[in-house]
């Protein structure tokens, strides 16, 4: 049985252990949840967690991204479909709400489910029937529904994108998932464990740790893939030291950074960035000094703060880049 051990809810910031209590109380109660929550953040974990924690745990757990099928193909899916009910259809297959039966359902990407679907979604939750695609059959279901989604679901029912009598029958309780870049406390636990994870992955004997600056770069990144991008960056981190016995220094959150990039925008002059002499007279020395902290700036946040990126992006040693951070005071950003 698949326990989701694989991905184990990992966290104790008090915005995440509050969702947590709650999808304990609502775990033992038979009634439909709504996840909804930011790509990443873990939607799907939830769903097996209410599952596992509930009455149901030792019945079946369906999963099933709406999303990825198209909108015959998911009603046939769902309800199941009679043998000769369209062509290929030789023989009757059971949709997942019957598959589900006794157990739960977890419906991901459910906003983008049509009306139809919507409807026959809402006879199942009010009244435990439906009727496989092709066939006259009433057939019996007691299955409970875990819906997900990113989107806003009450603002696409007051759009008519949305069956808002749906909603109301799925909004028992909804449980949404803090983003990641709110709960700052996880960042660096999350990261420990895929990074340790990892190491193992690649049999590696251990897993030195994070440098301080690699973990100032993780807790500054925003996060806009949440918990599924910082697994991607650290396996990454992790897979790029290869060999190295030292801490990870290096965090490259953008794979496709590059200046051969296709159709990426490259510098061709960055002194351009200069622009023109002032007409006027004016203090050459302050003027150089403040046009070369811009420069450093620039190049640091490009870099992402990272030292040796950005002594190699300006075509100088590290020391020489380090003189310069001390000359003009900018040793607070030390590659973070």
């Amino acid at each position: 049985m698949d326990r989701q051990q694989e991905q184990p809810l990992i966290g104790e910031s008090p915005v995440f252990l509050e969702v947590l209590e709650r999808v304990s109380r609502v775990a033992q109660l038979n009634r439909p949840v709504l996840v909804i929550g930011e790509r990443g953040t873990g939607k799907e974990l939830i769903a097996a967690r209410i599952h596992y924690l509930s009455p149901r745990w030792d019945r079946p757990f369906v999963k099933l991204n709406c999303a990825a099928l198209a909108e015959s193909l998911l009603e046939t899916e769902l309800f199941g479909h009679e043998a000769g009910s369209f062509t290929g259809a030789t023989r009757r297959r059971l949709g997942r709400f019957e598959l589900a039966n006794e157990g739960s359902l977890f419906l991901d990407e459910l906003a983008v489910t049509s009306d139809r679907v919507q409807e026959k979604v809402l006879r199942v939750i009010e009244y435990g029937e439906l009727e496989r695609v092709g066939g006259n059959d009433t057939i019996r279901t007691d299955v409970r529904i875990i819906g997900a989604t990113n989107e806003d679901l009450p603002a696409l029912a007051e759009e008519g994108k949305f069956r808002a009598d749906l909603l109301d029958r799925l909004a028992f309780d909804v449980i949404t998932l803090p983003p990641l870049r709110e709960r700052r406390e996880d960042i660096l636990p999350l990261a420990s464990h895929f990074a340790v994870k990892m190491s193992g992955e690649l049999k590696l004997e251990l897993f030195a740790g994070f440098s301080e600056s690699a973990r100032d770069l993780l807790l500054d990144y925003a996060w806009p893939g949440n918990v599924r991008e910082l697994k991607n960056v650290v396996e990454r981190a992790v897979y790029t030291s290869l060999g190295d016995d030292e801490p990870i220094s290096d965090i490259n959150f953008d794979p496709f950074d590059s200046p051969w990039r296709p159709g990426g925008a490259v510098d061709a002059d960055p002194a351009g960035a200069m622009g023109s002499a002032p007409t006027e007279a004016y203090d050459f020395k302050d003027y150089v000094q403040n046009m070369e902290i811009e420069l450093l700036q620039a190049a640091l946040k490009r870099c992402r703060f990272n030292q040796k990126k950005t002594a190699e992006f300006l075509g100088m040693t590290y020391h020489q880049l380090r003189g310069y951070l001390r000359k003009y005071e900018l040793t607070d950003t030390e590659e973070g």
